[in-house]
């Protein structure tokens, strides 16, 4: 998989950057945004609380005052009646006119009508034995007054009533010496808490406010949130997204389409990412010059075992020259010692000729094979070259018996000097595995548009953990001097460069059958060509 198909196949780093900060962004906006709101509603239920105390504080004083003055005298009239509770509640002065009294009870009352007319809230007095039955407490002053009876100072609350916020806040009234003349038929005694003085801020307007400021920073959260990524979506890809990008184009590139002017331009830098493009040029100066010192090493190898493989034809073949070569010798001398008799010339002639033409055709074929060229397709016929690379190895033919099955209607566009090498090396190795003689069955035929060629011998077989090591540089089960170990390894190199791909079949003891498989058409090798001519 490609560094690019890694990049698709996963969510990109931009990406998972700017949902991380988002997510780190939003977290401590919500966090703040909670507390900043409940600090709020705390500050605002704080200071209405004070301010109810403060209020509190303000009644009793007045009711202490009002109290420590026996009451108010009203003069009667609409609207201001007698008291139906207190025993002096009207008086007549001297000059007739009538007075109706208002104790602290009373004033608490009618001062709470004032400020409830003007939207300050309402206060009251309650007790768990009220006189007047209009004090009797509702449920939040009568737990309130019970808690003070358990030692409780001040007890508030926000309740919803009628659909709107209020700030409920009640504390104890305690009994004084000027409190007796109107409560002491109930008993009282100084220091004993008679009630409770009830006070009710309304709290929507501050409940509002805080709703207000929730939208407002609400909005600055996500203008913020909006900003910040927008920034950081920005910077990310001018500091690290667009410099990733370009290394990861020249990855691709590399190493057949990456100019090096384009190697030298990728971004640097003292960052983790120019660090990171400094290695990938030096790995890529690394790798090419690894590359030409391998590429020197497998064209020495390629020679290499050619030539031992030249050496190992040429003393296969002595025979094969000899042989001509006695006879002709033994014509020659016949011809010496005899030049008059002209029916032996003309017999012997021809037979010169016949052995001079031998001995060039085996000649030539052994240079052919043994000269250095480039990897050039051309078109070729492919059986016929089969044929010709074990008519040159038929000097180790001679206990084995060889069949061609050929079956290649047509030419293919193919290297000869590769083939020819692939053949002879599949076929030196067949004759080594079969010393005491046996069978070659050699079949060419197509399948699925590709070249198929089976070689299948009786030979001694290829263990099967071997079977995994024999197209690797050097492996050899021979003996010390009788091999390279070169020569499959070789012949795989060849099939890859040519598109194609070989495969082993083999028993101890049973024989082997090598595979080689080649396109038919399109083959790699005549892409490399071109391109080597495009690169000239």
């Amino acid at each position: 998989m490609s560094f690019s198909a890694s990049m698709e196949t996963n969510m990109k780093l931009r990406s998972k950057f700017i949902i991380s900060i988002c997510t780190v962004v939003i977290i401590s906006y919500g966090v703040t945004f909670y507390r900043t709101s409940a600090f709020q509603e705390d500050l605002l239920v704080s200071q209405a609380a004070r301010q109810a105390g403060m209020l509190y504080s303000q009644l009793r004083l007045t009711r202490q005052w009002v109290a420590d003055h026996n009451g108010l005298f009203l003069v009667k009239k609409s609207g201001v009646p007698a008291s139906p509770f207190l025993p002096d509640a009207e008086i007549a002065t001297a000059d007739g006119t009538l007075l109706v009294k208002r104790n602290p009870a009373m004033v608490t009352r009618e001062l709470s009508v004032y400020a409830a007319r003007e939207g300050l809230g309402q206060f009251s007095v309650t007790s768990l034995n009220p006189i007047n039955p209009a004090n009797a407490p509702d449920s939040f002053e009568e737990q309130s007054l019970h808690r003070f009876a358990q030692g409780s100072l001040e007890e508030i609350s926000i309740e919803d009533i009628g659909g709107e916020k209020r700030l409920r806040y009640i504390a104890p009234l305690i009994i004084v010496p000027s409190c007796l003349d109107c409560h002491v038929e109930q008993h009282y005694k100084i220091g004993d808490i008679r009630g409770g003085l009830s006070v009710t801020i309304p709290m929507e307007w501050a409940y509002a406010d805080i709703r207000k400021n929730n939208l407002m920073l609400l909005g600055i959260a996500l203008t913020t949130i909006v900003l910040v990524s927008i920034i950081l979506l920005r910077l990310v890809d001018s500091l690290v997204v667009r410099r990733l990008r370009q290394l990861e184009k020249a990855m691709d590139r590399y190493p057949k389409n990456l100019l090096p002017e384009e190697l030298a331009a990728l971004p640097g830098g003292t960052d983790e990412i120019g660090k990171l493009s400094d290695k990938f040029k030096d790995l890529c100066r690394r790798l090419d010059a690894s590359s030409q010192e391998l590429g020197l090493a497998q064209e020495q190898i390629f020679q290499n075992e050619k030539l031992a493989a030249l050496g190992r034809l040429v003393a296969g073949v002595g025979h094969e020259i000899n042989n001509p070569l006695a006879g002709m010798l033994n014509c020659v001398k016949s011809m010496q010692e005899s030049p008059e008799d002209t029916e032996q010339n003309k017999r012997y002639l021809p037979l010169l000729s016949k052995g001079l033409d031998r001995i060039k055709h085996t000649v030539r074929q052994l240079l052919n094979f043994g000269r250095r060229e480039a990897l050039y397709p051309q078109t070729l016929d492919l059986d016929a070259l089969i044929r010709e690379c074990f008519e040159l190895l038929g000097y180790g033919l001679k206990n084995i018996d060889l069949k061609l099955d050929q079956g290649l209607q047509k030419k293919y566009y193919l290297d000869k000097e590769a083939i020819k090498q692939i053949v002879m090396n599949i076929g030196i190795n067949a004759i080594h595995a079969m010393p005491n003689g046996g069978s070659l069955a050699v079949s060419s035929y197509t399948k699925n548009n590709h070249i198929i060629v089976d070689f299948v011998d009786t030979g001694v077989g290829i263990d099967a953990e071997n079977q995994r090591k024999i197209f690797d540089p050097f492996f050899t089960t021979k003996e010390v001097g009788e091999g390279t170990g070169l020569g499959l390894s070789v012949t795989f190199t060849l099939l890859k460069r040519m598109g194609g791909n070989i495969r082993v079949q083999s028993e101890k003891g049973k024989g082997s059958c090598f595979t080689i498989e080649l396109p038919a058409s399109g083959n790699s090798a005549e892409k490399e060509v071109k391109n080597k001519n495009e690169t000239q």
